[in-house]
């Protein structure tokens, strides 16, 4: 049972980690962050490294993985709005 518990937490990671990657994807084009709140962005990347730490506390490596994941494709989203908010229109 533990197992397939394990399992289920790994799934729920890779799915809820990688569901950004779209997002990041279209964003890489400079001019094409408008529609995105850089304040939602950075609230969400808070709470994925506040996660990070309880993963760390809890010695919970499927939290860790799974937001050390989300964390990074959130800041690289943060990275791409800064660019197009300091981008001459």
């Amino acid at each position: 049972m533990e197992t397939a518990i394990q399992a289920m937490g790994v799934l729920a990671a890779c799915l809820t980690s990688l569901s950004y990657l779209p997002q990041v994807r279209k964003a890489r084009s400079p001019g094409s962050t408008d529609d995105l709140s850089l304040k939602m962005l950075v609230a969400l990347a808070s709470g994925l490294i506040l996660w990070i730490v309880y993963g760390v506390l809890k010695a919970d490596w499927v939290i860790v993985l799974a937001n050390v994941i989300g964390a990074a494709l959130a800041l690289t989203l943060i990275t791409f709005k800064i660019r197009d908010m300091r981008r001459p229109r």
